[in-house]
C-alpha cells in the first residue's frame, strides 16, 4: 500500500494551496497561509515563467496529493474517466470522490484522508456490515459506512465525528447519528466540491497530449 510518507508542509508550499492534508484542528493547520505565501527552498527563490505544460502538472499534481493518490492508480482513474459520459475531469473527481478512504474522510469518521485511510487499512470501518481494508476500494450509491466494535471505542473516531457534527458535512453523505453509520446517498457534482482546489480538465488535457 504505498503512499507519501515524507512532510506534508512541504506540499503546501510547493503547490501554493491548501491540500487539506492536516487536521484543520492542528497548529500545522493554522500556519498553512504563512507556507502558502513562502517560496519553497531553504531561503526562498523568485517564481520561474510557468509553461502551460507546467500548469498542467501542478494541477495534476495538486489532486494526487488531495486523494492520497499515486502515479499509476491516478493513471488508471483518467484511463476510466476518459471512458465515462460527461465531462472528464468531472467524473474524475467523482471517482476519486468515492474511494472508501475519501468517504470515511467525508462522514467525519477522520479529520484527514490520510488518517481514513488509517483507520480503513486498520480494519476499523465497515462497509454493509462486512470490514473492508482496502481504501480504493469504490462505494456504490447506498452502500453503508460504519464502525466496527473496536472503532466505535477509538478516541480518535469520536473527536473526529464531535468535529464533523459541529463543522457539517456534505449533502451527498447521509449520517445516523443513532447508530453513527454514514450512507453514500447521491454522486456529488462539481458544485458539492468547492474545497476542491484543482482546475480538472487542465488534468484531463495534459494526459490526452
Amino acid at each position: 500500500m504505498a503512499r507519501y510518507t515524507g512532510p506534508v508542509c512541504r506540499l503546501y508550499r510547493r503547490e501554493g494551496r491548501n491540500l487539506h492534508l492536516k487536521s484543520p484542528r492542528s497548529a500545522a493547520a493554522r500556519r498553512v497561509a504563512d507556507k502558502l505565501t513562502t517560496p519553497p527552498g531553504q531561503h526562498g527563490r523568485a517564481p520561474n515563467k510557468v509553461s502551460t505544460y507546467g500548469v498542467q502538472l501542478r494541477e495534476k499534481q495538486s489532486c494526487k496529493r488531495i486523494y492520497g493518490v499515486l502515479e499509476r492508480q491516478f493513471r488508471r482513474y483518467i484511463a476510466r474517466a476518459e471512458r465515462y459520459r460527461g465531462v472528464s475531469g468531472h467524473v474524475l473527481l467523482q471517482l476519486l470522490e468515492r474511494r472508501l478512504d475519501n468517504v470515511v474522510y467525508r462522514a467525519g469518521f477522520a479529520q484527514t484522508r490520510a488518517q481514513a485511510r488509517q483507520f480503513v487499512g486498520h480494519k476499523h470501518i465497515t462497509v454493509n456490515g462486512q470490514v473492508v481494508n482496502i481504501p480504493s476500494y469504490e462505494v456504490r450509491i447506498g452502500d453503508v459506512i460504519a464502525l466496527t466494535e473496536k472503532g466505535k471505542n477509538m478516541k480518535a473516531i469520536a473527536e473526529s465525528l464531535s468535529y464533523a457534527a459541529a463543522s457539517g458535512r456534505k449533502g451527498w453523505i447521509t449520517f445516523n447519528d443513532d447508530n453513527n453509520s454514514a450512507v453514500l446517498s447521491s454522486i456529488p457534482g462539481r458544485d458539492d466540491l468547492d474545497d476542491i482546489d484543482v482546475r480538472e480538465q487542465l488534468i484531463i488535457e495534459l494526459y490526452s497530449k
